[in-house]
């Protein structure tokens, strides 16, 4: 998955870190990133999905799933895409990136690895 990280980061100037996560907070992978930064980013993005998950329920006509949190702070933006069953991904971006271009890359590679971003939901094994 690093070349496909790797392949969004260079397509889109401006990226500055991105991480792929399940939705319980766990860094599945990460490129721009060290392990510490990218597991901080992993917490964050499960409050932050669990948050805008809870809003989205609140549309009538809605699955109730979040599909896209756009944030824009001082001196960049933070994007979170579900990226298929119990996974996410997460990227930072620097202060001049092309909005549109990261939203459709980010739609791209989800579509493309979709099914291997998929975080089957973890279940504690019994001990006999």
């Amino acid at each position: 998955m690093d070349w496909m990280l790797r392949d969004l980061a260079t397509s889109v100037p401006q990226t500055r870190h991105i991480v792929v996560l399940s939705a319980d907070g766990l860094c599945m992978a990460q490129h721009g990133t060290d392990g510490d930064t990218a597991d901080r980013l992993a917490a964050a993005c499960a409050g932050l999905q669990s948050l805008s998950g809870a809003i989205a329920a609140e549309f009538p006509h809605g699955s109730g799933q979040m599909r896209l949190v756009v944030i824009e702070v001082s001196g960049g933006f933070f994007y979170l895409m579900a990226a298929g069953a119990g996974a996410y991904l997460a990227v930072l971006a620097d202060d001049g990136v092309d909005a549109g271009l990261m939203g459709q890359r980010m739609r791209d590679l989800v579509a493309r690895i979709g099914e291997h971003l998929s975080s089957p939901p973890r279940v504690d094994e019994q001990i006999t």
